[in-house]
């Protein structure tokens, strides 16, 4: 059974404050944000979550390195395209971007070891071992950054997981940047 599609006419009350928001700040409806619609608890955390996120100490590039690594890690067909047009609006250069699509070496260490690490967190559902806490650790990163990658995974998550139940279809505004996993997953 399809998932609904909410507008502003057709979602409950209490989400469509979180459509006209959205509405506001994209200049249109993504097409998460209109599957979310159905529950406005899931909503909010959502965009709460998102919210939080973007205001740790990450740069634009880490941000989109947690994103992107969590989404092609987790195949999400929709936010895969949907953060390669975000990692552009926010100027990460498309040498990090396509790395990152590709799961290619990124153009430094510290980017590197912070997809790693994001990777792991993902694969091991948060049980990283000793070794592979100490090469975040020695990448430069400390214990704030690994509280925020899980943040960003919770974030992620949701959209990922949601997407992939609702098949939710990537906005017509990213259909140039379509992605499919390769043949090679990241080793790690």
């Amino acid at each position: 059974m399809a998932f609904p599609s909410h507008d502003l006419t057709t979602a409950p009350e209490a989400s469509k404050p979180l459509l006209e928001n959205s509405q506001r700040a994209f200049g249109r409806l993504p097409g998460l944000h209109k599957v979310l619609a159905e529950s406005p608890q899931a909503y909010e955390a959502y965009q709460l979550l998102h919210k939080l996120f973007t205001e740790t100490d990450f740069d634009a590039d880490e941000l989109t390195v947690v994103w992107q690594s969590i989404n092609v890690e987790n195949e999400c067909h929709y936010c895969v395209p949907a953060h390669t047009g975000i990692a552009k609006m926010m100027k990460v250069s498309d040498e990090i971007t396509e790395a990152l699509r590709n799961e290619t070496p990124l153009p430094n260490a510290k980017l590197e070891a912070l997809r790693t690490f994001t990777v792991q967190m993902v694969r091991t559902r948060g049980n990283v071992s000793d070794e592979q806490m100490n090469a975040f650790f020695e990448a430069g990163y400390g214990h704030r950054a690994v509280l925020d990658v899980i943040l960003g995974l919770a974030q992620k998550t949701m959209s990922n997981y949601i997407n992939h139940v609702a098949q939710t279809p990537v906005d017509e505004v990213f259909h140039s940047l379509l992605w499919e996993r390769g043949d090679s997953p990241l080793e790690v």
